[in-house]
């Protein structure tokens, strides 16, 4: 036993509580406490969970544990940690105490957002039961790891938990640096155990998806450098010769981000395919990451591996995904679809999305995301996940590939939580539709990619003027209307995130074009005002 563990690729740091043993992380001896501490769960499943007058304490730690190349491709990523503030709407619990910890402070006015979005619970009630903390550090390294290596402000978060049977720790994505930020608070941690993560990689979704007898796009996982993803595509266009382009994904890529295509445009035939492949491949690859290069992917990919797959395209191409969720006790449910928003230079970058997904397939996508809840159950894996298909109309109707498993929180988790904490109502998995208490169906469309150059400048507080002078906001009367997030982002990136929930997904859309043609028109407002006191 040790006083406190010396983290992997960190420098030694001060106890900060020399009476508290640690197990050294990654130690079986940490193993076996996380076991110990993620039994609670199932008491506080049983117990806890279905009384809305229980007392309980979650800690949120929304920190996007990956690789930081990757996530500084995304513009405006640190503010992602917003994303999971939909979890104050847990405060509407009158006995939950939230523990919201963050890489820098959040603006008091975006807190203030959305604290006042709360049903029925005074504002000043809410905040004596919110509790915000900050590492107070922007650099692109996991909060979790900030937090570790801040032990005094893991002993803050400890001193707000009144008791850790009745607590738990929620994250944005599950690793050995979750697991031990756990151990370390004595709480169990609600997502995925990290020493199952693998089977949310690329590599790992296409043998779910073997298991599970569902189709997927011709291809090939754990690869492992330039040759083998060379051999692949030789392969796969031997295999197809009128195939027109593949993808390669590495395999913890992120909203599409880790993802390039290949074209076989005047590819040879025969014996030449190969030596072609392997001459053309670094000119030839086309990534969706903005500023990615040959040198800096081949690198990754060499160190977490990719799979190579058939481009599945043709008229009418759609990206439905299924939300489920296998809960403490082992029982699988379907949680959502949604048909995903895409954009980057082929389309396979995470924009934002509808819900719920076209009602032609939506039952056909949660009968195959079920059966990957299945296998996802039997081998262990608890909590929130997604699976993303490709899907193409035919004639006998529609054809889906499943191409992906993210056993994490993703781009679709914020606006349907958000939906259900603002109405209350629940999803009917007999018809794929929401149902608010009342009965009247409610649908959204959500996008995480509201930019522009001109929005740069705004503050927070400028988009709540914005709001409250056009009416945009969600109406409790009506259980329609709009919701911002990523506000933090708007200023510096001009990004913002929009989830507009109406009647009917038309509506939803119609509410969309009129808040994003209000944000444009009180940019072109600003330039104005800018124009007035630039220098001459």
């Amino acid at each position: 036993m040790l006083h406190l563990p010396r983290l992997a690729e960190a420098h030694p740091i001060e106890p900060f509580d020399r009476a508290l043993q640690l197990p050294q992380p990654g130690s079986e001896e940490e193993r076996q406490i996380f076991a110990r501490l993620q039994a609670r769960l199932v008491s506080q499943f049983q117990d806890l969970f279905p009384d809305p007058l229980a007392p309980r304490t979650v800690v949120v730690v929304p920190s996007l544990s990956m690789n930081p190349e990757l996530l500084e491709k995304i513009s405006g990523v640190q503010y992602y940690e917003e994303r999971l503030l939909f979890m104050l709407m847990m405060l509407r619990l009158p006995n939950t105490r939230v523990v919201y910890v963050t890489s820098q402070p959040i603006a008091p006015s975006i807190i203030d957002y959305y604290l006042h979005l709360l049903p029925g619970v005074p504002v000043s009630h809410a905040r004596k039961r919110l509790e915000l903390l900050s590492a107070y550090d922007t650099s692109p390294v996991p909060l979790t790891r900030k937090l570790l290596e801040r032990p005094r402000l893991v002993r803050r978060i400890r001193h707000l938990i009144p008791d850790p049977r009745i607590a738990h720790l929620t994250v944005y994505n599950s690793t050995c640096l979750e697991r031990t930020l756990a151990v370390w608070l004595d709480i169990p941690l609600y997502g995925c155990d990290p020493e199952r993560c693998p089977l949310g990689t690329k590599s790992g979704s296409r043998h779910l998806f073997e298991r599970a007898g569902i189709e997927t796009p011709p291809g090939f996982e754990d690869l492992g450098g330039a040759e083998e993803i060379s051999e692949a595509l030789a392969e796969l266009r031997g295999r197809e010769p009128g195939l027109k382009r593949a993808v390669v994904k590495l395999n913890e890529g992120l909203s599409g981000e880790g993802n390039a295509t290949f074209a076989f445009e005047n590819a040879p035939r025969g014996s030449a395919l190969l030596p072609w492949i392997r001459s053309r491949l670094p000119d030839r690859l086309r990534f969706e990451a903005h500023g990615e290069t040959w040198d800096a992917y081949i690198a990754r990919f060499n160190r977490m591996g990719g799979v190579v797959e058939a481009f599945v395209d043709g008229p009418g191409k759609r990206s439905p995904s299924m939300q489920g969720s296998v809960d403490p006790l082992g029982v699988t449910s379907v949680v959502s679809t949604h048909d995903q928003l895409l954009g980057g230079p082929s389309g396979q970058v995470f924009q934002g999305c509808s819900f719920p997904a076209d009602p032609d397939y939506r039952l056909e996508i949660q009968s195959r995301g079920l059966r990957v809840a299945d296998e996802l159950a039997s081998d262990g894996v608890m909590g929130r996940f997604s699976v993303d298909f490709v899907s193409l109309p035919t004639d006998e109707g529609w054809k889906h590939f499943a191409v992906e498993v993210n056993l994490r929180k993703g781009g679709t988790t914020h606006p349907f939580m958000m939906l259900q904490y603002l109405t209350d109502g629940v999803f009917d998995p007999e018809t794929g539709q929401y149902f608010t208490p009342n009965g009247p169906v409610r649908c959204y469309y959500a996008s995480d990619n509201v930019v522009s150059e001109r929005y740069r400048g705004m503050t927070p507080e400028d988009l709540t003027d914005i709001a409250v002078w056009h009416g945009l906001h969600f109406h409790g009367a009506t259980q329609e209307g709009v919701v911002f997030h990523l506000i933090g982002a708007l200023s510096q990136y001009g990004k913002l995130g929009v989830l507009c929930i109406a009647e009917t997904m038309e509506c939803a859309r119609r509410l969309y074009l009129e808040t994003v043609d209000v944000l444009n028109l009180e940019a072109d407002a600003q330039e104005e005002a800018r124009a007035h006191v630039r220098p001459r």
